[in-house]
């Protein structure tokens, strides 16, 4: 298989496209920051509401803290309000956001209810008005991330993307599955060649791209021009390197050592704690834990007692003793 390719999002060149997923709960500032240092073509946020993001509600601003080593910035947002939509964007674009990502692929039923996220595939007419307002609003290249549609009865996704392209939308992703499935089943890569070959602009394949071979599997099936990452880097924020460095020129990355996981996962906790205040920090941070642990010796019994922990030393010191049997091994 051939090496990846750069791709061009509008202006803005991403050099290897393997990108981190927005995931709502998870892809927060200090996760981003620690898959971006690994190696990441680009990071999006977490999924932002428009509408609370229009009235700069204090969980819409965290969602929208970025750093600097992410730069170019993608923030993402769902709605349902074209002029709300074209609003919000509006706003990230002034609080330095290089890319505006519009949420069509979300499955969660709270969106869906609000007719926002994937419920826009069964309303083709609003998903366009939310498309062309997002993108008149903004200087920035806009892009789609959506699903093959809402159900296996209406696999509307080429339709949708080649409506976006023409609004002007410059990149799409393409979840391989339906919003019924919700996450259930396999993805589907090779239909989102379907997409690829509907569209001029590059196609971004996602859905189980949990490995190396995932990625290059999911790569030849679709055709697409690059893969997104999401549930496959749950604890291991490396994986998007070692792809990019696998599918680039550059051969393989091992995985870091236990001493390098620990240490990136205290970081990240510490990061946590400063974000979110020590309270709501060691809630968020334990399925983090649970993830970065999953697999040693011991895990299970670890987590849960992690869990029952709200002192964040407590929690600390309970890492460092639960790694220094393998960190000791690896000094001596």
């Amino acid at each position: 298989m051939t090496a990846l390719k750069p791709i061009s999002i509008g202006p803005v060149q991403i050099a290897s496209p393997v990108i981190l997923a927005p995931m709502t709960g998870v892809t927060d500032l200090p996760f981003r920051k620690v898959v971006k240092r690994f190696g990441a073509g680009l990071t999006v946020s977490e999924m932002i509401a428009s509408q609370a993001m229009i009235r700069e509600t204090r969980q819409s601003l965290q969602k929208a803290l970025w750093d600097p080593s992410e730069e170019p910035v993608s923030l993402q947002l769902a709605g349902c309000e074209p002029d709300v939509m074209a609003e919000a964007a509006k706003l990230n674009e002034q609080r330095g956001a290089a890319i505006i990502d519009i949420n069509m692929g979300c499955p969660v039923r709270k969106v869906v209810n609000g007719d926002a996220g994937s419920a826009l595939m069964r309303d083709l007419p609003l998903a366009a008005a939310l498309i062309d307002a997002t993108v008149k609003a903004v200087k920035v290249p806009v892009t789609l991330k959506m699903r093959m549609g809402w159900d296996h009865s209406s696999l509307n996704a080429p339709e949708l993307a080649r409506i976006a392209e023409d609004l002007g939308i410059k990149m799409i992703t393409v979840h391989g599955r339906t919003r019924c499935q919700m996450y259930k089943g396999s993805a589907d890569w090779g239909f989102i060649r379907s997409v690829k070959d509907a569209v001029s602009v590059p196609v971004i394949a996602n859905g189980d791209i949990c490995s190396i071979e995932d990625a290059r599997e999911a790569l030849r099936q679709s055709g697409a021009d690059g893969v997104m990452i999401g549930r496959g880097a749950y604890g291991r924020p490396w994986l998007l390197g070692q792809t990019m460095a696998d599918l680039g020129e550059s051969g393989q990355k091992v995985d870091p050592t236990l001493d390098e996981q620990l240490t990136t996962m205290l970081e990240q906790y510490e990061d946590m704690l400063e974000l979110y205040g020590t309270h709501t920090g060691v809630n968020l941070a334990r399925k983090h834990i649970g993830w970065y642990t999953k697999g040693l010796p011991g895990s299970a019994e670890l987590r849960n007692t992690v869990n029952q922990q709200d002192d964040p030393k407590t929690v600390v010191s309970m890492l460092r003793e639960f790694y220094s049997p393998w960190l000791s091994r690896a000094a001596a």
